[in-house]
């Protein structure tokens, strides 16, 4: 056993012996690692141990295994690293700044089991045979996804998103090159001015963190309330109530799916409702909800806009036979106004490639769009398309026309 085996086996029974949580007690824990290393530093000296070449770096593998994810911390401590997922133990991989990388990581299957054993305690969700998969939110706010064998062929399959927080306002995504200045300005307009709108992408492609920039831009006085499958969502209001799905427990009972979650919303005195990712019925309540006059964003998964709202008008079917396109088609022409379609390029930038207003009519069942901006030559211009009510703008204080001015 190496040297700091030996230190890392005896801070672990000093933690347990002094009944020592790594997450509540971070500071202790660190205050006994440094002891621990210092105490066999001057052990060592004897020459009967083996030295330490380096305590700084020992503390620090010590503090990885006790109180982080071991192996994987170093890329939780990279701000640049965007994700990690673990295909199998021998092939750890990590995306930094949207490029993905397989890293000299080794793990073993035990090791893997522990360190997702290890994420899941403080969140109270489980993953095993009756429950393969698992969707948590880790302390720092990361996303955990888990599959277990036999849904796949042999190993444990992890991904984790981590919350890296490049964007918190529209104008950091000015400074990122995800919007033009005039977007920029235009889209604070709209949400100011109680537009709704819907963000869509697909997987990796800032969904998440354009929802949250827009969010920062909506009245303080306005009460937010969200509902998410897992909470990711960082909303930078004062007043904000937010919820998150939940797991049926081992006898089958107590999941609280999505949709209830926007039914209990309405009841919440929301000024906004805001759905992290809609992607089956739940679509049909927030129609609903829109549709009343309560102002409100989601995310979804599409390869453009057009596709986005084509979506939209499929998705609230699968809420029942009853529910037909006669009714959804014209609601999604009246219930949405924007529809933002981001997505992740090849050089890793994450850029906006398209903004469609939704003039509130239909024909059959294609709804009408009109480009507001839209990606030529790669740059983000001005079309000729208006969005809806624009009432709306003026009440708020904004003068369209100077806003959408080609040449801005």
């Amino acid at each position: 056993m190496d040297a700091v085996a030996v230190i890392e086996s005896d801070v672990r029974d000093l933690i347990r012996r002094s009944a020592l949580d790594p997450v509540v007690d971070a500071v202790e824990i660190r205050r006994v690692i440094r002891d621990a290393v210092a105490d066999y530093d001057d052990r060592s000296i004897s020459g009967a141990l083996p030295r330490l070449p380096d305590l700084d770096a020992a503390a620090k593998s010590i503090l990885d295994a006790v109180a982080g994810f071991g192996p994987l911390q170093q890329y939780f401590d990279d701000p640049a690293v965007e994700e990690i997922w673990i295909n199998e133990p021998t092939r750890v991989f990590v995306a930094r700044n949207g490029i993905a990388e397989l890293t000299p990581t080794i793990l073993t299957t035990a090791g893997v089991r522990d360190l997702v054993e290890k994420m899941l305690r403080t969140s109270g969700r489980r993953v095993d045979l009756s429950s393969p998969f698992v969707d948590a939110v880790l302390v720092d706010g990361s996303r955990l996804h888990v599959v277990i064998p036999d849904i796949t062929r042999e190993h444990w399959v992890v991904n984790i998103r981590k919350f890296v927080a490049k964007a918190d306002h529209l104008d950091d995504l000015v400074r990122l090159g995800t919007i033009t200045p005039q977007a920029s300005r235009f889209l604070e307009a709209a949400v100011v001015s109680g537009l709704n709108i819907l963000v869509a992408g697909g997987t990796q492609a800032g969904k998440t963190t354009l929802l949250n920039c827009l969010s920062a831009a909506i009245p303080p006085r306005e009460r937010i309330v969200t509902a998410e499958e897992v909470f990711e969502l960082k909303i930078p209001q004062r007043d904000v109530a937010s919820m998150q799905c939940r797991q049926p427990s081992l006898e089958g009972t107590g999941e609280v799916p999505l949709r209830r979650l926007v039914k209990e919303a309405l009841r919440m005195r929301p000024s906004r409702i805001i759905v992290g990712e809609v992607r089956q019925a739940e679509s049909l309540d927030l129609l609903i909800a829109l549709n009343s006059g309560l102002p409100g964003m989601a995310t979804l998964h599409a390869n453009s806009a057009r596709e986005a709202v084509v979506k939209m008008c499929t998705l609230p079917l699968l809420a029942g036979e009853n529910v037909s396109s006669r009714f959804v088609v014209p609601t999604v022409a009246s219930s949405i106004d924007l529809v933002i379609h981001t997505a992740l390029e090849r050089d890793g930038v994450r850029r906006v490639r398209e903004i469609a207003a939704i003039p509130g009519r239909c024909e059959g069942d294609v709804v009408e769009m009109a480009d507001i901006f839209v990606r030529r030559g790669g740059e983000l211009q001005r079309a000729d398309g208006f969005p809806p009510h624009i009432e709306r703008f003026d009440a708020a204080g904004y003068r369209l026309p100077e806003l959408l001015a080609k040449g801005e």
